[in-house]
């Protein structure tokens, strides 16, 4: 994006969020006001950030680039949109609102509008880091290393990857902790396995849902399909944020007790039912070409 590595804050890592927290603190004290910012990309990182700037007084605006929030149910996105609505957060929704140019001051929009504010703050996706592809591995078009059901990198049985770095079969999951926690642990069981001389088993994490804090008191829960597919279902208010807090402190206490008794927690129970119907499918299409 032209401009956005000179002018934009990315959130992804904790110095990058540590800038960005120095410049919005600078931005009010310079203007002896609440800060004019913008927040580009509206997933679950653009909409937590701009509910938590707007909460603190921080005038934002929150550019969607498309649907606010994607993966939700439509009638969670229009609860959602009114609680941020609440909180005084401009949204800017549809396709004129992707962004194609960023500047000091302002963020240029594909349609040929213009968005001001003192800091722009990028959430507007996440890149793969290329250690695969500069190794000369097989990966996906988005550079995630290439591994069959058990993690294990399609070039070398020697090599295994998980989280938003691997590409099973060459269907990745979904950027979320449902996915990350039970890959990561199921990598390091492929790992002891090959060590003790045992196959891997296949991975098969389900989903339940996604989670949202709106602000420090609100929060959204979006029921899902194991397959990863939103329902009608969600819940608000105080209880979806205690649940999204409960969540955190669980993914953290999850990978202590796992670190500890590594092979202890059992994701088999986790189906995801969609996922194999692909697999089986692309299993019976590849024996058709070798037939033919």
């Amino acid at each position: 994006m032209p401009g956005a590595a000179e002018f934009a804050y990315p959130l992804s890592t904790l110095e990058g969020a540590r800038r960005a927290r120095s410049a919005v603190e600078a931005a009010g004290h310079a203007s002896g006001a609440p800060a004019a910012l913008t927040v580009v990309g509206a997933g679950p990182t653009g909409i937590e950030t701009a509910a938590e700037l707007a909460e603190q007084g921080c005038h934002v605006t929150l550019l969607c680039g498309g649907e606010l929030g994607p993966y939700l149910h439509p009638r969670a996105r229009r609860a959602l949109a009114a609680r941020l609505g609440g909180l005084g957060v401009r949204v800017l929704d549809g396709p004129g609102t992707r962004a194609a140019e960023v500047s000091a001051a302002v963020v240029r929009l594909e349609d040929g509008g213009e968005v001001r504010g003192s800091v722009t703050l990028w959430t507007a996706g996440f890149g793969v880091p290329d250690l695969a592809a500069r190794s000369g591995l097989s990966t996906d078009p988005a550079g995630r290393l290439l591994t069959d059901e058990t993690l294990t990198s399609v070039d070398d049985p020697r090599i295994v990857a998980a989280g938003d770095s691997a590409a099973p079969s060459g269907i990745p999951y979904r950027m979320s902790c449902q996915a990350a926690i039970p890959l990561g642990s199921l990598a390091a069981d492929a790992v002891l396995a090959r060590i003790e001389g045992r196959s891997p088993r296949a991975v098969s994490p389900g989903f339940v849902g996604q989670c949202l804090s709106v602000g420090r008191r609100d929060g959204l829960v979006q029921a899902s399909t194991s397959d990863d597919h939103a329902k009608k279902g969600f819940l608000g208010g105080r209880t979806a944020a205690a649940i999204k807090e409960a969540v955190c402190w669980s993914t953290y206490r999850g990978l202590v007790f796992e670190g500890r008794r590594p092979g202890l927690v059992n994701w088999a129970f986790l189906k995801d039912g969609r996922r194999r119907d692909l697999l089986e499918t692309r299993v019976a299409l590849a024996r058709e070409g070798s037939a033919s």
